[in-house]
């Protein structure tokens, strides 16, 4: 019986020693192959073309394209029905706004720099699968988000979307 093929990561973050720190730990779970490095979101998509990760760790703080276009720049290309990876941010910025910006740029995931490496892991893996990956603390942000908005009536939304079709 042969071993899965391991999950393909791409890591994207300005500082080089945050990459190297982030390679370390990816490449010693078994299941997982760092197979390359971009110190800035413009070398993403030559990157992601080269090496064909599963999933891209993206910082969103970078000098030139941030982590957030760059993965709108990836959920566009699938759109248009190229191969395009998973992205799982990793910033050290904790905000509503980021968070759901994170979220509607098409990432699946939103974890921050003090996550315990095992749970980078786990959630680089999680990600793989097609799931969702969040810290407790973004969570709690977009779950007070969600709360502050205002409540919608069902009937009047649907009413709407029937207004919308006809036209």
């Amino acid at each position: 019986m042969t071993a899965p093929a391991p999950v393909r990561v791409l890591v994207v973050d300005d500082d080089p020693l945050v990459r190297s720190a982030l390679a370390l730990v990816l490449g010693g779970a078994p299941d997982l192959l760092v197979v390359a490095e971009a110190g800035d979101g413009e070398q993403v998509p030559a990157a992601v073309a080269r090496h064909a990760p599963h999933v891209v760790l993206m910082d969103v703080r970078m000098p030139c394209v941030d982590g957030l276009r760059a993965t709108e720049a990836l959920v566009a290309a699938r759109r248009e029905g190229h191969p395009a990876p998973a992205v799982l941010v990793l910033t050290t910025f904790d905000t509503d706004e980021l968070v759901l910006r994170a979220l509607r740029a098409g990432a699946s995931g939103f974890l921050l720099k003090d996550t315990p490496p095992a749970q980078i892991v786990d959630a680089v893996r999680a990600v793989a699968r097609g799931e969702a990956s969040v810290s407790p603390s973004a969570l709690r942000h977009l779950v007070d988000a969600v709360a502050r908005r205002p409540e919608v009536d069902p009937r009047a939304a649907a009413g709407a979307a029937r207004r919308d079709r006809a036209q």
